[in-house]
């Protein structure tokens, strides 16, 4: 056994911290984690002040909320491929600055169907992290202490959301909606120089990276949803397998069944799908519940 590999098959070699404190790398990458999923609960409360400034109807701003989300799940299963592609840092960084110049264009859209463009934008961007965030996590901390790594990158995840309503209600009523989207701007750039400072892209990774590029695009994208295996899934580990051509199935038919919803398989107020849950009404919606394990 080498000086770098530990039992549980990790390799230090592959870590993104260096010889800094790993530590700071989970801070970092969980600073851009809570930015995004804040995103997915700060604009609920902030709709009817959106649809007022942008002359449209309340049902219509409420695709603010919903392309942001079908956005993400969009882009979620290719993200680990690209990621391979472009690389690790590299293809986090490029996440955060569409999500951080997209945020800007939010608020200073002139339309609804401007910002809309722009939440799919914010969203492309933001779906883009979480597979990288958690593989950099993986390789950068050894089995004992990975539990303790990702319980602070779940506390980014679990308070994000519950603090979104009340922190977007706040700046709404003391600001303007505009600040809900501006106030992602200097965290992002703090993010970007973080990562830029304190994450390192391992050359093992690199290595591997230019492999797998040589073999070319085509044969790796094909291979990539048969193996169906998540950038921090260890190799032999078949419980955690994840079956992405499934996962792009059951987007597709989140995606229709979000237009169904939405746009005209049954007439219903915004307020009452969000009492009775879209499920209720949407028979796609609950095949996608089913495709995802949770139907």
């Amino acid at each position: 056994m080498s000086e770098q590999t530990r039992p549980g098959g990790w390799d230090a070699s592959r870590s993104a911290a260096g010889d800094r404190n790993p530590w700071l790398v989970a801070i970092v990458v969980s600073i851009a984690t809570f930015m995004v999923v804040l995103d997915t609960a700060i604009a609920n409360v902030s709709l009817r002040y959106i649809a007022g400034s942008l002359a449209a109807s309340v049902d219509e701003s409420t695709w603010v909320v919903s392309t942001y989300l079908i956005a993400n799940a969009v882009i979620l299963p290719a993200s680990g491929w690209l990621s391979n592609v472009v690389g690790r840092k590299r293809f986090y960084m490029i996440c955060v600055a569409v999500f951080t110049v997209s945020s800007l264009l939010c608020g200073l859209a002139p339309n609804l169907s401007a910002l809309i463009f722009f939440r799919i934008l914010q969203g492309l961007g933001g779906g883009g992290m979480p597979t990288s965030e958690q593989a950099i996590l993986a390789d950068t901390f050894p089995p004992q202490r990975r539990g303790q790594a990702f319980a602070l990158y779940g506390i980014a995840v679990i308070v994000a959301p519950t603090v979104g309503p009340t922190l977007g209600g706040w700046i709404t009523d003391n600001f303007s909606w505009h600040w809900i989207f501006f106030i992602n701007v200097p965290i992002g750039l703090i993010s970007l120089g973080l990562v830029h400072w304190l994450v390192d892209e391992p050359e093992a990774l690199e290595r591997e990276r230019h492999e797998r590029l040589a073999g070319g695009f085509d044969s790796g994208w094909r291979e990539y949803p048969a193996r169906g295996k998540t950038a921090v899934q260890p190799e032999g580990d078949e419980e955690g397998l994840v079956d992405y051509v499934k996962m792009g199935q059951a987007t597709l038919v989140m995606v229709h069944s979000s237009s169904w919803c939405f746009g005209g398989g049954e007439t219903l107020t915004a307020s009452s799908r969000l009492k009775a849950g879209c499920g209720q009404y949407c028979p796609p919606h609950n095949l996608y519940l089913e495709m995802a394990g949770v139907g």
